[in-house]
Order: C-alpha cells, then sequence, then structure tokens
C-alpha cells in the first residue's frame, strides 16, 4: 500500500463543508441532469451574488471547508474561461467582468475555509467530440483554475456521465499535479479521498480508511477495482433539500430539520467520514433564508453536543478506562491514531452502574477511524471502560450531550 499523505490526514480534520451548487441552471426553473435542454446566457442574472454571504454563514455553522460547482455537466463556467463562450463572460451579470470563482477563493481566505473546486469531467455534447479534443479542452480548464487563484486544497471530480468515457487519465492527473503539488483530489483517476456511494450523507458500519474498490456514479452500482489498497477517508455529500442540488422555488418546504441533519451527522462524521452538506444559493446570489437559517442551527446543535464533557482519557494498548465524578453520559466519542499496518476492527463501551455492580455494556461499533460517535440512552455513572480488538493508540472523551432538538 502507497504511503498515507500528511494532506489526506489533515482532511479528516476538516470534518464537515458546505457544497454550493450555482451557475446558470440556478436560473433555469426544471432543469434536470443531462436533459440537453439550452440554458441561455441572457439568463444568468445574480444581482446581489456575494459569496461572503455563502462562507460566513458555512463559517459560523462550523464547517472548516466549502467546494464551489466551477463547471457543472451543462458545462457553463463560473469563471471567465478563454475556452469556452458558455461563461460568465458573456451574461449580464456586471457586464460580463464578473468571476464567481474569484469571489467563492477570496471569501473562503477571508473566512479561514479550505478551499475546494468542484469540475465536472463530463458534460452535453461531451460524447459527440474527439476524445483527444475533448481531453484538450478539459486540461486546459483545470489548469485555469488551478493556475489563477491561488492554493486549491481540494478538486471535487463528479463521476456523473463519466461512464465509459475515455479519458487521458495520466495526462490529466499529471496537469493537476504540475499546477498544485499539494492538492486532494476526490475520488476519481489517482484519488486522496473517495465518495460513500450515495448520496444521502450516510456511511456504512464498518466505515474503513482503507479500500480496495471505489463507487464511482450515481448512474451505475459497478465498482472500479483498485491495483492494491489504498488509504482513501470517505466523504458524505447530501443535500440540504430534498432532491435538487441548485436553487429552486418549488422545494423551500423540503429543507431538511436539523434533527436530521443531526441523524445525517452521526452517520457521517460520527463514522468517521466527513460530511459535505449541499446548498444552492439563490437567483440574487445569496443563501435562501430557510436554508441558512437550518444551517445556523444545525452548527449550534453540533457545538452542543460536546459542550457537557465529563472527562477524557488516552487508551494505549487494548483496553482502558475513563472516570470521573458520578453523572448521567450517553455519548462517547473514540478516535484512533492513523496506523498503515490496520486500524480496529470492533470495540465494546461498558458502564459501571452507580452506585454498584458489575459493568453493563452499553454500545458496540465495527470501526474507530478517525472518530466514532457512540450514542446510548443516558445512564448515570462514574467510569467508562472501552476495550478494542486491536492494541492501539486511542483517545476518548465522555459526554452528557442534548439529543432532542432545542434541548
Amino acid at each position: 500500500m502507497r504511503a498515507i499523505r500528511q494532506k489526506q490526514r489533515e482532511f479528516l480534520d476538516w470534518e464537515f463543508g458546505v457544497f454550493f451548487h450555482f451557475g446558470i441552471r440556478t436560473f433555469n426553473e426544471g432543469r434536470r441532469d443531462w436533459d440537453g435542454e439550452s440554458m441561455d446566457l441572457d439568463t444568468f442574472r445574480p444581482e446581489a451574488l456575494d459569496c461572503e454571504d455563502w462562507i460566513s454563514a458555512a463559517a459560523e455553522a462550523g464547517a472548516r471547508y466549502a467546494v464551489l460547482v466551477c463547471k457543472h455537466h451543462d458545462g457553463f463556467a463560473n469563471w471567465p474561461s478563454r475556452y469556452t463562450d458558455y461563461s460568465v463572460q458573456n451574461t449580464p451579470w456586471l457586464d460580463g467582468k464578473g468571476d464567481v470563482v474569484r469571489l467563492f477563493t477570496d471569501a473562503c481566505r477571508k473566512y479561514g475555509l479550505k478551499v475546494g473546486l468542484y469540475y465536472s469531467p463530463a458534460q452535453f455534447g461531451s460524447r459527440e467530440r474527439k476524445p483527444a479534443d475533448y481531453d484538450a479542452y478539459f486540461i486546459a480548464q483545470i489548469r485555469e483554475l488551478l493556475s489563477n487563484y491561488g492554493v486549491i486544497d481540494y478538486l471535487w471530480f463528479d463521476g456523473c456521465g463519466c461512464e465509459g468515457h475515455p479519458f487521458d487519465q495520466k495526462s490529466i492527473i499529471k496537469a493537476i499535479r504540475a499546477c498544485q503539488k499539494d492538492i486532494l483530489i476526490f475520488n476519481l483517476w489517482d484519488p486522496d479521498t473517495r465518495w460513500v456511494g450515495n448520496e444521502a450523507g450516510l456511511a456504512p458500519s464498518p466505515n474503513r480508511l482503507t479500500v480496495s474498490a471505489l463507487d464511482l456514479s450515481v448512474n451505475s452500482e459497478a465498482r472500479e477495482a483498485l491495483t492494491e489498497p489504498r488509504f482513501l477517508p470517505a466523504e458524505c455529500d447530501c443535500r440540504m433539500r430534498l432532491e435538487n442540488w441548485f436553487y429552486s422555488d418549488l422545494d423551500g418546504d423540503t429543507v431538511k430539520s436539523v434533527d436530521e441533519l443531526m441523524g445525517i451527522y452521526f452517520y457521517s462524521v460520527g463514522r468517521g467520514a466527513n460530511l459535505l452538506l449541499n446548498i444552492g444559493p439563490d437567483r440574487r446570489g445569496r443563501l435562501p433564508e430557510k436554508d441558512r437559517e437550518t444551517l445556523l442551527r444545525f452548527g449550534e446543535r453540533i457545538r452542543s453536543l460536546y459542550s457537557r464533557e465529563a472527562s477524557r482519557a488516552e487508551i494505549r494498548g487494548t483496553e482502558g478506562a475513563v472516570s470521573f465524578d458520578a453523572r448521567c453520559v450517553n455519548l462517547v466519542e473514540l478516535c484512533e491514531d492513523i496506523d498503515p499496518d490496520g486500524e480496529a476492527r470492533s470495540f465494546e463501551i461498558q458502564v459501571t452502574p452507580w452506585p454498584y455492580g458489575p459493568a453493563v455494556t452499553v454500545y458496540r461499533g465495527a470501526s474507530v477511524g478517525h472518530k466514532a460517535l457512540c450514542l446510548f440512552p443516558t445512564v448515570r455513572t462514574g467510569e467508562v471502560r472501552v476495550r478494542f480488538d486491536r492494541a492501539g493508540s486511542y483517545r476518548v472523551r465522555v459526554f452528557y450531550a442534548p439529543v432532542i432538538e432545542n434541548a
């Protein structure tokens, strides 16, 4: 197995990011992926676009990174690309002098978020071009994005639409690494991170850090076998609204509740994966108010999880205990030092009943990795003991967490 990159370890510490789908489709109600319907450049009119509005809210909610759709499957470029006429430079917005990517990257740096750029490798009509011509166009646009906006931390490749297309993978990856040697690539060709395999924000149990195959597209259940097992942290992407990635006037009633988002948080970050939550900025170029409010309340709930800590400890080996003055607890956070030679494959959490009695098992799990959030019914205890199937270095924190909204 190839060496684990330090940037991959850092990616796990990002934990929570916000995805922004914004482009010409924002202004064309009812358009869908791959419907082939044209969208007139004259419709792109975000009269109050403010990326700081997006990123400040993400930062306030506790996100550590953000990802902007630079080019979706429709081919519209959110920056003034030299390689297509279908871009912001030929729209009425700012008389063609605007650059959404510039505004986004500047906002991320102002608020201290890692910068992620999404680029769809496939687009409408791409299969009608000669593969070599399309590869040249692809590489040229990627070079623009990776050469003109400073350090880019994350490049997000969407596998949707790529099925069976013969990309020149080696040339594409060579160009990317030449532009940004430390960049992390999501899921395709020479990945540093991987897609979890669904768009619901749910990681499986167990969720291994080292895998032998990749899920590539929502259009296929086929998995791509890797030539050798690789350390590839998982990312769980999901929508704030029920179905749409881009803004719609018709689905504001489907914004997820904070309770549902907390469930997703436990199934993603709580299972050692990152969570990337999408919001579609509206036609003003601002966050819809309901989405913004929910995002901020979600951030408050995440913080509340960790606000009542009982105690913490480090465990070296296979077993250890955390002791504290007796109180009610219901959440244990476990973290495992990443070891390229393996990871824990099972663990058990026990509590000592108060005021006396033999230990009682309250939780069993199948993987730890970067983080395991272990929620169980509230119990009063003064000692929590954890047993692992594999000797290692672990960190344990014990909490009482309010789990009901507004608690």
